[in-house]
């Protein structure tokens, strides 16, 4: 945009509509450096102007430097880094919080000892009286306009250029004001979608070590240059358990630093036993493995963040974060302590959930047999597979008896999951094994099963199947009563695969019910196979059941090694849906008794 020529001795009107057209560029700039030309074409045309000079410091340090001298087109602009730097050695005042302080006096003055740091400019122009303006644009960082005049202006003037710039410099600070709202905005929207990103990605395991895996990989680079995910083991101590930085050369020193470097031990337990967040800096690593100044040249870290791993009241850990170079993640320790407080949830979660699953699988292996017998004559075969993800424990049982000169085979399925099904689960099979080892027959066996459960008012349904195989003729007889349960399956030795229709009612459902049972032939090379529902209501993605599949599976696979596990494989390959668990149990007649 075009600055109106002199807009500051052209009159009330030319002046507010310059102000007006400066306001609408500060409002759309990125940087309030980005609308100097304006501010500058228009101070150098106030009369009697030869030099413009602005500069920009913060508590300690100039930032840089920008002068327009009479004449010139375009404005010159140092930093304090460039050799020929024109700035003098001591900064202004740090002007009023939340205004603007303008004043005139003349450079030869005792005011000139506050203007130090751009004496040398306005000195170089043969200014005799200057026209100040400093103001705060920040905490910390502070900004002034000098205009270097020939002659000191009259009194009303001399009013009327300080108001001028003031309010040129409420202009910047407006402007700066809301560059600042717009990044802290976008910092938080970026905070919050990284907090998202980070939270979506460590619920996605419920793995432990994946979980740990996750956090570190997720820091490193969107955080910082280096991450380390130390737990507290049992005895006290703090164990890393998950290493990333940036050079691969730099993890693998990292993750030996993480494991025995007594320096970062002590700084981790003290970040440990805090409930914020702790930041080293410079002095701060001396002495330990990122110290700058050691003799193979240290890390190469310019800080180092510890932030306590927290979560349900308990410290389980620490996350330290490296940066090196500039180090500008350090300016949000609200995020790193966010992050910290979600990764220590996640990893609770997951210590927990690992926790709950190994009790479960120790309950649930409980409830099945340790092994199964060696029975002359009969080869048996069994296998379970938990279908279900939500860690409770299943209803599926199953045994084998050897006693008094027969064999008793059962298998059953309790109604639902968890505590009650598992206490169920473990009435039901102790039950019949004490019945069956007694030499109770299958079918008054399940009859005093129902009547077990009838009279402790169950709550919940029990399917059961018993089949009692005792040595005959150039075989075995099969004597088989069941409860509600799918019907067995019979694989005679040249392949053919039946059913054996044995029907009853549910146990646990209606007092004194009998159960009647059926017998069948089994001679060399045959086999019955006994199973839970899991196994038939296992489904593909087009919703068709393991069922139809099953006589064929049979046939292939229950003349082989280890049949059930095969026939389980098979099914847990088949399957796309349905999550009941699986019972598989086999007894194929084999060799001399």
């Amino acid at each position: 945009m075009n600055t109106p020529a002199s807009p500051a001795h052209q009159g009330p009107g030319a002046w507010w509509q310059w102000l007006h057209q400066l306001w609408l560029s500060a409002m759309a700039a990125e940087d309030v450096t980005g609308i100097a030309v304006q501010v500058y074409r228009a101070l150098i045309e106030l009369p009697g102007a030869v030099v413009v000079v602005g500069a920009r410091w913060s508590v300690s340090e100039p930032q840089y430097m920008r002068v327009l001298s009479a004449g010139r087109d375009d404005a010159v602009t140092w930093l304090p880094t460039e050799p020929d730097w024109p700035g003098g050695p001591t900064l202004p005042p740090s002007p009023v919080a939340g205004g603007a302080l303008s004043r005139v006096y003349d450079l030869a003055g005792p005011e000139r000892a506050d203007v130090a740091l751009v004496a040398g400019p306005l000195l170089d122009s043969k200014a005799a009286v200057v026209l100040e303006c400093v103001f705060p644009l920040a905490t910390g960082d502070n900004a002034g306009l000098w205009v270097g005049l020939e002659s000191r202006p009259d009194p009303v003037t001399a009013e009327r250029l300080g108001e001028q710039l003031a309010q040129v410099a409420d202009v910047l600070m407006a402007s700066n004001e809301r560059i600042l709202d717009a990044r802290s905005h976008e910092r938080r929207q970026a905070r919050d979608a990284f907090l998202a990103e980070a939270s979506l990605q460590m619920d996605a395991s419920l793995d432990v070590q994946e979980t740990l895996r996750r956090v570190a990989r997720l820091a490193v680079p969107a955080v910082a240059e280096g991450c380390v995910v130390h737990l507290f083991r049992a005895d006290g101590r703090l164990e890393p358990v998950a290493v990333a930085h940036v050079a691969v050369t730099a993890q693998e020193r990292l993750a030996g630093i993480a494991h025995d470097d007594a320096w970062l031990d002590a700084t981790l337990c003290v970040g440990a036993a805090r409930r914020d967040s702790v930041v080293l800096r410079g002095p701060g690593l001396a002495g330990g493995p990122f110290d700058p100044d050691a003799a193979d040249g240290g890390f190469a870290v310019s800080a180092l963040s510890v932030s306590p791993l927290r979560a349900r009241g308990r410290t389980l850990g620490t996350l330290t974060f490296l940066y090196g170079g500039e180090d500008d993640g350090m300016a949000d320790l609200r995020t790193l302590e966010n992050l910290a407080g979600r990764a220590a949830l996640a990893i609770d979660t997951t210590t927990l959930y690992a926790q709950r699953r190994e009790h479960v699988r120790l309950l649930q292996h409980h409830l099945l047999p340790r092994a199964l017998p060696e029975v002359p004559g009969l080869e048996l075969s069994a296998a379970y597979e938990v279908g279900d993800t939500s860690l409770d424990v299943g209803g599926d049982f199953y045994d084998v008896v050897a006693a008094g000169g027969r064999v008793a085979l059962f298998i059953g399925d309790v109604c639902g999951r968890g505590a009650e099904a598992a206490a169920f689960t473990a009435l039901a099979r102790h039950t019949l094994r004490t019945l069956l080892e007694d030499g109770t027959a299958p079918g008054p066996a399940l009859s005093r099963l129902n009547r077990v459960l009838t009279d402790e008012r169950a709550s919940r349904f029990v399917t059961a199947l018993v089949a009692v195989l005792t040595p005959a003729e150039d075989g075995w007889d099969a004597e088989i009563a069941a409860a509600g349960h799918p019907f067995p399956l019979l694989r005679r030795a040249d392949g053919e695969v039946t059913e054996v229709a044995a029907h009853g009612l549910l146990l646990g459902v209606v007092p004194g019910t009998s159960y009647q049972p059926v017998r069948v032939r089994l001679g060399e090379g045959d086999a019955v196979m006994m199973f839970t529902d899991g196994l038939i209501e296992a489904r593909s993605a087009d919703g068709t059941h393991f069922e139809e599949n099953l006589p064929a599976a049979v046939r292939e696979l229950a003349g082989g090694d280890d049949p059930a596990v095969g026939i389980v494989a098979a099914a847990s390959a088949f399957r796309d849906l349905g999550d009941d668990d699986t019972a598989v149990l086999i007894a194929r007649v084999r060799g001399q008794r």
